[in-house]
């Protein structure tokens, strides 16, 4: 198993990598058959307002699907703690649902995406912020919206993006604050109307969203 450490406005010394070595690979002991890579990020805030400056986040590859974890707390130690617990629960969690998918029929639970999204831009130019913050970078292979959904709750994100399987465009799924699902997808051109998508709800197999 490879394991990669970062750190943003702190050193990676002997003692934290030390520490993060054996509490991480603690974690992912029990799951190193599915786990190919661990990326874990720490960092320090440089703004005095927050409270919870010290933060690790992890980041697992296990079997081209992506799970993370983060925590922060006023002490660099305790985040790290809090940030293994978090990610074996996670792991674990997408064990069972593994398993769950080879021994029982794909549920039937139907999700209803709402209506696309109307233009929140329209004809003006977005502008990007003055300084990113941070950038990634990860492999999009083609999925299904049921399998965006389950990707989403893995990251622990508001949002995720994907390649939709069934068109090759990129969408991004992401909660609802009411509730539920949506999806935004490309204006497309030809359509008649607002363009604002094809005016269809689309509806989709999809587990049950799994409380982390």
């Amino acid at each position: 198993m490879k394991l990669v450490i970062h750190g943003k406005n702190i050193e990676i010394t002997d003692a934290i990598r030390e520490y993060v070595h054996q509490k991480i690979e603690k974690a992912v002991n029990h799951f190193q058959n599915i786990t190919n890579e661990v990326d874990v990020h720490l960092s320090v805030a440089r703004n005095p307002r927050i409270s919870t400056k010290q933060a690790a986040e992890v980041t697992i590859y296990a079997n081209g699907n992506i799970i993370r974890a983060e925590e922060s707390s006023e002490n660099l130690y305790a985040s790290i703690d809090l940030v293994a617990d978090k990610i074996a629960r996670q792991l674990r969690k997408y064990k069972e649902r593994r398993q769950d998918h080879k021994t029982q029929p794909i549920p039937t639970n139907e999700a209803v995406m709402p209506e696309p999204v109307a233009d929140l831009i329209g004809d003006r130019t977005p502008e990007l912020p003055g300084e990113v913050v941070r950038t990634k970078y990860f492999s999009m292979p083609p999925m299904t919206l049921a399998e965006a959904q389950e990707q989403l709750q893995l990251v622990g994100h508001d949002f995720y993006m994907f390649r939709n399987v069934e068109t090759g465009e990129i969408n991004v799924i992401y909660e609802r604050n009411h509730g539920g699902y949506g999806v935004i997808q490309p204006r497309n051109p030809n359509t008649n109307g607002n363009g604002n998508g094809n005016g269809k709800t689309a509806k989709v197999a999809v587990p049950e969203k799994s409380s982390v």
